[in-house]
């Protein structure tokens, strides 16, 4: 093998830099892959959470055993439970009003996005169709910043603006995918 085959290696001390380049490219693709499909799969999931109260006995820090008053606080407990789904929330009600939203988009839109943002985040974190996921993760970005802008929730577009980008930056990087079920996809 020639000297110039070699170098063309990744890896090992004959590693030339544009291969470190593409090393490195690989690595923060990967880096940003896992945190694009953790953050879909978990806001996936919590569009299917909710708090219970639930009375609970009062502590006594000496002892760790229940207060002998028989006192009770009502303490917050996190469920989940495919009945209690809420895809946009109680912001809905506020999209029933406006003009710009079409009533039937707004109903989709809410049965969809949880499930959405979890079968795109399962694909990132396996590699499956991740080209596919990253363009429909940018494209629920949007929807969802054309809604906060119609609430004028301008913090919040600032958020997606910044998911957004980070979308964009991992399609741009997405030719350097080297851990995935489905390198073409």
């Amino acid at each position: 093998m020639s000297e110039t085959n070699e170098n063309k290696k990744c890896g090992g001390s004959d590693c030339n830099s544009s291969c470190q380049s593409d090393c490195g490219s690989g690595a923060a693709f990967l880096i940003l892959r896992l945190w694009l499909g953790i953050r879909a799969l978990l806001a996936g999931i919590e569009k299917f959470g909710y708090y219970q109260s639930v009375a609970k006995p009062v502590i006594d820090p000496a002892t760790g055993q229940a207060d002998a008053s028989g006192v009770m606080i009502n303490v917050n407990v996190k469920h989940y439970a495919f009945d209690h789904y809420s895809g946009v929330g109680p912001l809905i009600e506020k999209f029933k009003y406006e003009p710009l939203v079409p009533k039937f988009a707004l109903g989709l839109f809410d049965h969809l996005l949880g499930p959405l943002f979890i079968i795109t985040g399962v694909m990132l974190l396996v590699g499956l169709g991740t080209r596919l996921s990253l363009f429909v993760q940018g494209l629920i970005y949007i929807a969802l910043t054309i809604g906060l802008i119609l609430l004028k929730q301008e913090e919040g577009v600032s958020w997606l603006a910044i998911h957004i980008g980070l979308v964009a930056f991992a399609l741009t990087l997405a030719k350097y995918n080297k851990f995935a079920l489905c390198k073409k996809c």
